[in-house]
């Protein structure tokens, strides 16, 4: 029996936890390259807004890109409030943005873990 973590299958037909890790980081790598245009698109979108709406709320710059991510992240701390309407769109608009990219991001992590699975399957199909 091959030790634990070794690069190779088993007579079982089942991966190690090592070969699993290697394809899913290849196959998460070779998603995100594929989807980068979409995802940098987006972050840029987000930072613009945000920034926009540092200019309306006269914050910082850093105050208004730590706005935009903790409201882009969806969490929302509640330390920085937008008090004119235009700001208050624009937040709506960056929050969504942000579920747009945590979707984007989940979708590639569930493609690079089934990618783990394809090659078990292929070898338990070959018997």
């Amino acid at each position: 029996m091959p030790r634990a973590g070794a690069a190779c299958f088993n007579p079982g037909g089942q991966m190690t936890s090592k070969e699993k890790r290697r394809i899913f980081r290849r196959s998460l790598v070779q998603q995100l390259h594929v989807i980068w245009p979409i995802v940098s698109g987006i972050i840029l979108i987000m930072i613009g807004l945000g920034l926009v709406i540092g200019l309306i709320e006269e914050w910082r710059p850093g105050e208004a890109l730590y706005f935009t991510f903790v409201t882009g992240l969806t969490i929302g701390y509640g330390d920085l409030v937008p008090r004119h309407m235009s700001s208050r769109v624009l937040a709506i608009i960056i929050g969504f943005t942000g579920i747009v990219l945590t979707g984007l991001i989940a979708a590639v992590s569930v493609q690079a873990l089934r990618a783990t699975e394809v090659p078990a399957r292929d070898k338990r199909d070959e018997k």
